[in-house]
């Protein structure tokens, strides 16, 4: 597991060293500033990233955030002092942990643990989310064909429901692919 961790105090960045060297066999790379952050992350591609930073200010966290890319890769970040406002804004901005006043060699490895975990239970649920409103918007889609085929032919709800099941089937299509391109003639043709 490659593994990027952003701290500026270099006896610091040792001791987490030290704490992933003992946790497993990690690939770490240290980066000591933030200057030029998002393409070097990019250009590493790490499986993680940790950041420590003494007092982290809104700034910060707003290009850590776009640098890191939280939605692509689990973010833990150590701090040693908050308050309301950033710990508002490090969780919005979608750190896997926000830690505080909890740097030291033994959490780490646990730290590392429940942000890859938190990670991935956060993007499977936006994966969910996507494919409900993917499904909810064909579910409408279809809604809205069954309803022209109802008016344009004078038929009920079933038998609308059942001429674009059987036009999909025929053409070898989803009946939501049908629907789509039935409500955007339509559209058209206003």
């Amino acid at each position: 597991m490659k593994i990027v961790v952003i701290e500026r105090d270099r006896d610091r960045a040792l001791m987490i060293i030290d704490g992933l060297r003992e946790a497993g066999d990690f690939d770490v790379t240290v980066i000591g500033d933030d200057a030029g952050l998002a393409p070097r992350l990019s250009a590493i591609n790490p499986d993680i990233v940790l950041i420590d930073l003494t007092n982290p200010q809104r700034d910060m966290l707003e290009e850590l955030t776009l640098a890191t890319t939280p939605l692509e890769r689990p973010v833990a970040m150590f701090v040693d002092r908050t308050d309301e406002s950033s710990t508002r804004a490090a969780i919005e901005a979608g750190m896997s942990a926000y830690v505080v006043d909890g740097l030291r060699k033994e959490r780490i490895k646990p730290v590392l643990d429940a942000a890859i975990a938190r990670f991935h239970m956060v993007r499977r649920m936006r994966s969910e989310l996507e494919t409900t409103k993917a499904a909810l918007a064909e579910r409408k889609t279809i809604d809205r064909a069954k309803g022209l085929l109802m008016k344009a032919k004078g038929i009920g709800e079933d038998e609308a429901y059942a001429l674009l099941r059987k036009t999909a089937m025929d053409q070898g299509r989803k009946i939501g692919d049908v629907a789509l391109a039935l409500v955007t003639a339509a559209d058209l043709l206003k």
